[in-house]
């Protein structure tokens, strides 16, 4: 038991790291853009916290800091008529994990790449798709949109090793997305998805690695923001996810089944034409298993809107 404690401590830290990071809060998801819109992103995140391993293990005092850069580009497009957008995210990440295990404090560090992560939306009311001179003139009600967020297994994954940054499987999130504004000022979205994710052919287990699969996981999530003039805004974020259960070999493990939420705030404040900057701070609210974090994000992003040809 004391041997199989020091091997599980830092494989499920690392899990429950990634496993949060699926869950962030995205305000404005589905607020539509020109055609030809551009948007190239720098985003650095902290995250500060335990792991509630809901007593599957004997560990206690599991915690964990990491920090994690993240480059994005962002583009919209005509899809058909209406308005879509394409956002490709590549994350890396640097951080250090700790716990005690029948007694005996553990720690481990690492760094490494994270999984691609790659988002299709597209509007499939009142967003239409339309040129900066049209979009000048036109006040958003009501939209309602879909989206398909996909990560792939690029990330650093090594079976023989304790932690990974990657999970060694597709994800795959199709999601539903509602936006209403109230004057010029408020603004409430609202989204629905599920996550579904392949099996991972070698996750780590002595003396070889076993094949792991993890159950759908489903998640709501709001947001209620207000506009300020000259494009700045200040939202109130908050999202549930459940379920997730894993299996190792075909063994299902109940008590990894998930049911969290986490509630934040963002303020996004633009400086130039082109630039902007945007923090945000979140925590969880009710973790049933995984990472319990507090999380501080800063982004800067330059924008540019492509001229028709």
């Amino acid at each position: 038991m004391r041997l199989k404690s020091k091997r599980l401590l830092p494989a499920l830290l690392a899990a429950a790291a990634i496993q949060l990071a699926a869950q962030d809060l995205a305000p404005r998801a589905y607020v539509i853009t020109p055609t030809g819109a551009n948007a190239i992103t720098l985003t650095w995140s902290y995250y500060n916290g335990g792991v509630n391993f809901n007593g599957t293990i004997p560990i206690t005092g599991a915690t964990g800091t990491y920090n994690v850069p993240i480059f994005s580009y962002y583009n919209s497009f005509n899809f058909f008529g209406h308005s879509a957008n394409f956002t490709g995210s590549l994350p890396y990440a640097v951080g250090t994990f700790s716990g005690k295990a029948l007694g005996n404090e553990r720690s481990i560090y690492r760094s490494g790449l994270l999984d691609l992560t790659l988002r299709f939306s597209v509007n499939l009311l009142g967003g239409p798709a339309m040129p900066p001179q049209e979009f000048a003139k036109w006040k958003q009600k009501t939209i309602l949109g879909t989206s398909l967020k996909v990560i792939a297994p690029s990330g650093q994954y090594d079976p023989r090793k304790l932690v990974n940054w990657g999970i060694n499987r597709w994800a795959f999130k199709p999601e539903l997305g509602y936006s209403h504004r109230w004057s010029n000022n408020w603004l409430w979205d609202a989204y629905g998805g599920v996550w579904f994710y392949t099996t991972n052919p070698a996750s780590f287990d002595r003396p070889v690695p076993r094949p792991q699969t993890e159950e759908p996981v489903g998640s709501i999530e709001s947001h209620l923001s207000y506009s300020f003039s000259g494009r700045g805004w200040a939202s109130l974020d908050g999202n549930f996810w459940w379920g997730g259960i894993t299996a190792l070999s075909g063994v299902r493990n109940l008590d990894s089944k998930q049911t969290s939420s986490r509630i934040g705030a963002t303020v996004s404040i633009p400086f130039t034409k082109h630039q902007s900057l945007k923090i945000a701070y979140s925590d969880g609210t009710y973790i049933r298993f995984g990472g319990n974090y507090q999380n501080v994000q800063v982004a800067w992003q330059y924008s540019w809107v492509t001229k028709p040809r």
